[in-house]
């Protein structure tokens, strides 16, 4: 323990210089980095109790922050850390979703947002921001007594990393929906768009600039993809084999896998289009690679044979331990974490869950991590329900030491696998229907 303690503050070092270096420029704390501009409306306060609450927003350390403070405060603060928000130069920042800002201020926790100074996917910004909000929270109002960490998305990332950059900060972690596998991501986007070009007979890497509109459409076409649905199966062999590939890429045979595949097939090809920029934040597929991925099933074409293998073309920032935009997760939680994932999400696959798993067994942590899987394939598809208990176990489980119950992430192939934490009542609404009822 004393030596993960050293390396992160070590690593902790290296981040705060190269971030530093990152927002140099003369720029005032109290201003956005140039070319960049702030939208954060007034947040109006919210009734606890009969009573309103306190709202502060601002501009700390170049992004935009709200913070609410319910009367009779617990001393208590959660840090919301929101997902990717495109690569557009508009700085935006909103309380946390799924009821849980009204949740939180009825129970007494304060809860903080930051815009981050930075778009795109960059997660040192998420890191950096938000452990800044938080210092920016003990000077305005006051140094909690316990410091919560909750997100979704690109924010799962934010926190997966924020838990090892600043070790012991955060009392408890909640990541939705999460990047938890960090590079992994990029790889299957890579490995998706390439298998599919192999199965078609398409070459198409690099993507030109017209993938989108020319390649992609005629793989879906040499595939069956084109009129698949999840209700109507039109694909053929070739199209079996990369729907059962991609399958197993994002977390093995499962229930809702099958017209989750079908909700998702389009967009993941617009994921191989041509990237917008040159940084990591920019086009994080620089750190994508496929060179020994082994694709199951291995017929009826032998893609392990025929498909193109592209290595990293960063492999610097692939490996490099430090704090950058896109940076690896270790697997050394220094809090409890309760996660939630959509099982049948293509966009963050539930894969990403059994990459952490896999990282904090290594480390003999698996203690400190608890997962749930919910039965939808929206992104980041939760109810109210899912997200208040899981926060409620989160609290309970950091207050008592009582780790709460959780899933077996390893193999989700179990009929009845997702039904233990997913909202009977949500059933019917969003994409739930692509599973069946729980009993």
């Amino acid at each position: 323990m004393r030596r993960l303690i050293a390396l992160a503050a070590a690593a902790a070092l290296i981040a705060l210089g190269s971030t530093g270096a990152a927002r140099a420029g003369g720029t005032p704390g109290d201003q956005p980095l140039p070319g960049y501009t702030i939208v954060n409306p007034p947040l109006a306060p919210a009734t606890v109790h009969g009573s309103p609450s306190n709202v502060f927003q601002g501009v700390h350390e170049h992004a935009a922050y709200d913070i609410e403070v319910p009367p009779g405060w617990n001393h208590k603060l959660v840090l919301y850390t929101h997902g990717y928000a495109g690569q557009g130069t508009v700085l935006t920042v909103g309380p946390p979703p799924y009821g849980l800002r009204q949740k939180l201020l009825d129970e007494g926790y304060a809860w903080a947002a930051s815009s981050y100074y930075d778009n795109g996917y960059d997660v040192r910004a998420g890191v950096v921001g938000t452990h800044d909000l938080a210092e920016l929270f003990a000077k305005q109002v006051a140094r909690p007594a316990q410091r919560f960490i909750v997100g979704v998305s690109m924010g799962g990332h934010v926190i997966g990393r924020s838990i090892e950059q600043y070790p012991f900060f955060y009392s408890g972690a909640m990541p939705m929906c999460g990047v938890l596998g960090d590079d992994t991501l990029f790889d299957y986007y890579l490995s998706y768009n390439l298998v599919a070009q192999d199965l078609a007979g398409i070459p198409a890497y690099p993507p030109p600039a017209d993938y989108t509109t020319n390649a992609v459409p005629s793989i879906e076409q040499a595939l069956g993809l084109a009129g698949l649905t999840p209700a109507h199966d039109t694909t053929n062999d070739l199209g079996k084999q990369f729907r059962s590939i991609v399958i197993n890429r994002t977390g093995g045979p499962r229930p809702g896998a099958v017209p989750s595949f079908a909700f998702w097939k389009d967009f993941v090809f617009s994921l191989g289009a041509p990237a917008a920029g040159t940084t990591l934040a920019q086009n994080p597929g620089q750190l994508a690679t496929n060179v020994g991925t082994v694709y199951a099933p291995n017929s009826p074409v032998d893609v392990n044979g025929t498909v193109q293998r592209v290595p990293v073309a960063n492999p610097h920032a692939r490996n490099f331990p430090g704090l950058s935009q896109v940076p690896l997760i270790e697997g050394t939680p220094t809090a409890p974490v309760l996660t939630l994932h959509g099982l049948g999400d293509l966009f963050v696959p539930f894969s990403m869950e059994q990459a952490y798993a896999a990282k904090v067994a290594q480390h003999h942590l698996s203690g400190l991590v608890v997962q749930r899987a919910i039965r939808t394939t929206q992104h980041c598809e939760f109810s109210p329900t899912e997200v208040g208990t899981a926060w409620d176990d989160l609290v309970h489980w950091v207050a008592t030491g009582q780790q709460p119950a959780g899933d077996n992430v390893a193999d989700p192939s179990a009929p009845g696998f997702g039904c233990r934490f997913s909202d009977p009542a949500a059933y019917g609404t969003g994409t739930r229907a692509f599973f069946p009822a729980c009993t």
